[in-house]
């Protein structure tokens, strides 16, 4: 209505999803662009400036996996994704369907700009992909490549190399080796596990069950000291009882994995799960929810209090003014996900320096502490 309006393009995983909807519904939307055209950006907004209406809607798996990009994260944190899509056909996820197969980035390029971004002075790189541990199965290659890529990384000017997300039945006994040898990568795995019973996860399309992932979390914490666990967990799904739903509650209670993500099932529209029998009302959904966050807030406190008068270094992101202390992060907390450590320093310290903090209190999800001797790196 003012002018200062000169076109509207939809993208991304709602455009791939509903562009017949957009294009009967949204008359006011000039150009769409789905998954796989993302490279058409350009050539889109030509059209709409030209007062053309456009659609670009190429094959998802011949979405380009390279390019310049810009980062939108702070100069002292980047992440480097290393594949797109994915082929793991979850029943209860929509992503194959909206973003194609799993397609890995060759590593010369992934290996280019990964030194682009050190020289750039991040410190902070955070490797990521639907499942990273698939890493090269569909290059020529055809092998597990992200033991490679690592020490690789690791030979590059970062102070921390991290790890999202590896699925539990990938992780295999070079890697682990890896993980645990290399000091730049940090000991914090994003392993999503969703369920333990064996029905549930069968009816998910996921292997293992809760005596396989009890057995692979006991033997990566005897392999690599200091680790830290996040998973993420999906409660509700059709038809899960109440006994499957405490095999659940008593494998967290064992594990103590000391960071999870607990989501209730959602039915997305085009999924197997969405049409299975046994629907679990919201109700119920929500109550499995509040019963695992209140078990893993116990598992954060007792993490918590175990690390107590320890000294960690601590990558520090700003100045909290409600507080007036400084925050930031250790290994054991990934970027917005997890908690944060407030300290207090005497001599001022910048966004990205490291800092020794010694832990003090704990603050539910956060530490606090204070900085110890040492100039920040």
């Amino acid at each position: 209505e003012q002018g200062k309006l000169r076109g509207l393009i939809v993208t991304g995983c709602l455009a791939q999803r509903y562009r017949a909807e957009i294009e009967s519904d949204l008359p006011e939307v000039d150009a769409i662009c789905g998954t796989g055209s993302y490279e058409n950006i350009v050539d889109a907004v030509r059209d709409v400036l030209d007062g053309k209406k456009a659609v670009y809607m190429r094959d998802m798996a011949a979405a380009a996996l390279e390019g310049e990009r810009d980062r939108l994260t702070p100069s002292y944190t980047a992440f480097l994704k290393i594949a797109e899509g994915c082929s793991n056909r979850c029943g209860y996820c929509i992503i194959p369907k909206l973003r194609g197969p799993y397609r890995s980035r060759g590593m010369d390029a992934l290996l280019e700009e990964a030194k682009a971004l050190a020289d750039a002075g991040v410190k902070e790189l955070i490797v990521i992909a639907q499942d990273i541990t698939k890493y090269g199965l569909d290059l020529p290659e055809h092998k597990r490549l992200l033991p490679e890529l690592l020490r690789q990384l690791c030979q590059m000017d970062f102070t921390w190399v991290r790890l999202h997300y590896l699925y539990p039945d990938q992780i295999t006994d070079e890697l682990v080796d890896v993980i645990a040898q290399e000091p730049k990568i940090v000991k914090y795995l994003d392993i999503p596990l969703q369920h333990v019973s064996k029905r549930i996860l069968r009816a998910m399309h996921r292997p293992g069950d809760r005596d396989e992932l009890t057995a692979l979390i006991h033997m990566l914490r005897e392999r690599i000291p200091g680790l830290v666990l996040r998973t993420s967990l999906i409660v509700g799904l059709p038809g899960e009882t109440e006994e499957e739903f405490a095999e659940l509650c008593a494998f967290l209670q064992e594990t103590r994995i000391e960071r999870a993500g607990v989501f209730e099932f959602s039915p997305e529209e085009g999924t197997e799960a969405a049409e299975l029998p046994g629907q679990i009302d919201d109700d119920t959904k929500m109550r499995r929810r509040l019963i695992i966050e209140e078990l893993q807030s116990g598992v954060i406190d007792d993490y918590n209090l175990s690390r107590m008068h320890e000294t960690l270094d601590v990558l520090c992101e700003g100045w909290d003014n409600d507080s007036g202390l400084y925050f930031g992060r250790t290994y054991a907390d990934s970027v917005e996900v997890d908690g944060r450590v407030y300290f207090a320093s005497e001599t001022p310290v910048k966004p990205g320096d490291f800092v020794p903090v010694r832990m003090e209190n704990s603050l539910g999800a956060a530490l606090e502490g204070v900085r110890v001797g040492g100039s920040a790196s």
